[in-house]
């Protein structure tokens, strides 16, 4: 029951948007932000929205780069990775109880 609670307290990534962004990143560790938009097939003002609240909660850094022309770069955090690791973990014990 400990465990549930966790995974209820968490509200970062208690949204599919949110835990998608992560998912997406952990393999990668950095992602443009219109190949979220792509995977993720949100508008921009929505994936916007919920990856501010990630990097509020310090799972992600959010930068621009200039190429040749400016682009917005996602990074997972270390911290971020972790947590969405033993998110993962939790949400699996559950489901496998």
């Amino acid at each position: 029951m400990e465990e549930l609670k966790k995974l209820v307290k968490n509200h970062a990534l208690g949204n599919p948007v949110r835990l998608g962004v992560m998912v997406f990143l952990i393999p990668r560790r950095k992602a443009l932000f219109k190949d979220l938009l792509k995977v993720l097939e949100v508008t921009p003002g929505n994936l916007d929205f919920h990856l501010k609240i990630l990097e509020k909660e310090g799972y992600v850094k959010i930068y621009k780069v200039f190429a040749d022309r400016p682009r917005t770069i996602v990074e997972a955090t270390d911290d971020g990775i972790t947590k969405t690791r033993e998110f993962l973990r939790i949400l699996r014990a559950l489901v496998s109880e």
